[in-house]
């Protein structure tokens, strides 16, 4: 599995639009700095994931995170991919029994698949459009996770990166 925390909130940046010829598209901008993060962790090859939505990102959130996992997944010994963070590598952190943490090498986003997860929220659920609230914002991040769960075939696609692929 791999993991990655992702902010989300009111600060938007415009992005590329669909509208006929001459006629330019109007994007809203606001800046308006509240945050909210999402915790993720993905089976790439099983097509599974489970997310929660904390107030920060800091070893106390982890804790709470690597219990829901090692619930979700309370069948499985899990080996979770993560990234060097300071709270992941934190002496205050309580690693679950069924769970081994593995680092990621040093500044490489890109081997981690949960950032193309983060990539399709903002994309498709988050473009264009001012926040009245934080809950809004939180509304549309969890409509578009309960949509990328219920569909293991798109996660998949998505996700499964080679070093995740198991050998028959």
């Amino acid at each position: 599995m791999a993991q990655d925390e992702g902010r989300f909130g009111r600060v938007n940046i415009p992005r590329r639009a669909w509208a006929p010829p001459g006629v330019r598209p109007r994007a809203p901008r606001q800046l308006v700095r509240e945050y909210t993060y999402v915790y993720a962790a993905v089976a790439p090859e099983a097509g599974k994931m489970t997310s929660l939505i904390l107030p920060s990102a800091n070893t106390a959130m982890m804790n709470l995170f690597l219990e829901h996992v090692s619930h979700t997944f309370a069948d499985y010994f899990l080996v979770l991919q993560v990234d060097r963070a300071g709270w992941h590598r934190a002496k205050d952190l309580v690693v679950p029994a069924n769970m081994r943490l593995i680092f990621q090498p040093a500044c490489s986003p890109e081997l981690n698949p949960v950032e193309h997860v983060w990539e399709d929220l903002r994309e498709k659920y988050l473009p264009n459009r001012a926040f009245l609230s934080l809950d809004e914002v939180i509304d549309a991040v969890c409509d578009g996770l309960q949509e990328l769960e219920a569909d293991p075939e798109r996660l998949r696609s998505m996700t499964c990166f080679p070093h995740f692929r198991t050998v028959s």
